[in-house]
């Protein structure tokens, strides 16, 4: 009999275990047509939204799972009109390793043929805020981690207005992006821990992106610099007849820009540069008369204020102020384009000279000579103010 029991209770510790082996087999079969589920559930009740979900597959030894064939439209909710907003090929969600074994729990989130399209009648402030959210939530949905680090390959950013003649269709292509220590997991002690690295193709050209940045901090921190080498204009001639009524023939576009915050301040500087601009030669043989004045009129002011010894057009226009109340110094812009026209060509490089330490704003700026021209200093105005009062009070007298 005490021979028995032993055996009994093995076999019985058997069965259990044999039982749990096969449990969790049935759950793992079963648990990704669930999630699938309620996934799809959830897409296809978000309000003002519409998305599907082709297949979840996990990976429970990884810590993570897959999103195949992802879609989200914008749906308008009085005629069930459906417009693409996000697509992806695949969305891979995990525990980021690294940051685990630094004592973070946290995820990480890599995308594969990305797609997100704004259209004109989204691109609004609200409108884009909306669909930042809606992004966000589809994510907070997939993954209940934080996310610490992200990657996307091979994407798209599209605008499309569809109300012009022709129809507006910008895309950026190719685009890979890497942003890493998003919840400063790691280099705790860094003031801008946070790394974003992007790059793209746009017609023929190359953007290059760079940030450092603090994602926790209460206000944007942040300093960072991009560039824009060699995009054919002709490329983008839809654009420029849609709202600027005239053809490039020929053109080369670059755009320069550094910009760093903190502590709700900024400071930066946008230099776009144009060369070998011609927007009336054989091409326009067949436009009316109407259209070669325009795109000759247009041609003429680039000619004025092109750099006639490098055949460019460049001007750099520099900003600084409060989160709360952003002001660009027009009149800043301005001569800056006479200055690059007249007297020197701007170099198509990042000029390196904004930081973090940059973003201070002082109460008076240095004007121009244009704005000494156009403007006047709150003591200027003060002066005249106290010489209008003074004025009635002597009118007031004669009167009397």
């Amino acid at each position: 009999m005490e021979t028995r029991k032993p055996r009994h209770r093995k076999r019985k510790a058997f069965y259990f275990f044999i039982g749990f082996i096969v449990l969790m087999v049935i759950v793992r079969i079963i648990l990704p047509y669930v999630v699938l589920h309620l996934v799809n559930k959830n897409l296809a009740t978000m309000k003002g939204y519409y998305g599907h979900v082709k297949d979840i597959d996990l990976e429970i030894i990884r810590g993570a799972y897959k999103v195949d064939s992802i879609y989200l439209d914008k749906k308008d909710t009085i005629t069930n009109k459906q417009t693409p907003f996000f697509a992806a090929s695949m969305i891979d969600l995990s525990v980021e390793w690294k940051a685990l074994f630094k004592g973070s729990i946290v995820g990480e989130v890599a995308m594969q043929e990305p797609m997100i399209r704004f259209t004109k009648d989204k691109v609004e402030p609200k409108d884009l805020a909306k669909d930042s959210s809606a992004l966000k939530e589809l994510l907070d949905d997939f993954m209940p981690l934080q996310i610490n680090r992200c990657e996307i390959n091979n994407g798209r950013l599209q605008y499309i207005d569809e109300s012009t003649k022709p129809k507006v269709d910008l895309q950026m292509t190719d685009l890979h992006l890497l942003a890493e220590n998003l919840r400063n997991s790691y280099d705790s002690a860094v003031v801008l821990p946070a790394t974003i690295d992007a790059s793209a193709n746009v017609y023929e050209g190359t953007l290059t992106f760079d940030a450092k940045a603090n994602p926790l901090s209460v206000s944007p921190t942040f300093d960072m610099s991009a560039e824009l080498k060699n995009t054919n204009m002709v490329k983008l001639n839809d654009f420029f007849q849609a709202y600027a009524k005239i053809d490039v023939n020929k053109g080369i576009f670059g755009l320069y820009t550094e910009v760093a915050a903190k502590d709700k301040k900024f400071a930066g500087y946008v230099k776009p540069i144009i060369k070998d601009l011609d927007v009336l030669g054989k091409e326009d043989r067949k436009d009316n008369l109407l259209q070669k004045l325009w795109e000759g009129a247009a041609g003429t002011v680039a000619e004025i204020f092109e750099n006639q010894s490098k055949d460019q057009l460049a001007t750099k226009i520099p900003f600084k102020g409060d989160m709360d109340e952003p002001d660009t110094n027009v009149w800043y812009a301005l001569s800056n384009v006479l200055q690059n026209a007249f007297i020197h060509a701007l170099q198509p490089t990042i000029d390196n000279e904004i930081t973090i330490g940059s973003v201070k704003v002082g109460k008076d700026e240095n004007k121009t000579f244009l704005q000494k021209i156009f403007s006047k200093n709150d003591k200027g105005k003060k002066k005249d103010d106290k010489k209008e009062k003074k004025k009635d009070k002597k009118d007031n007298k004669k009167n009397d």
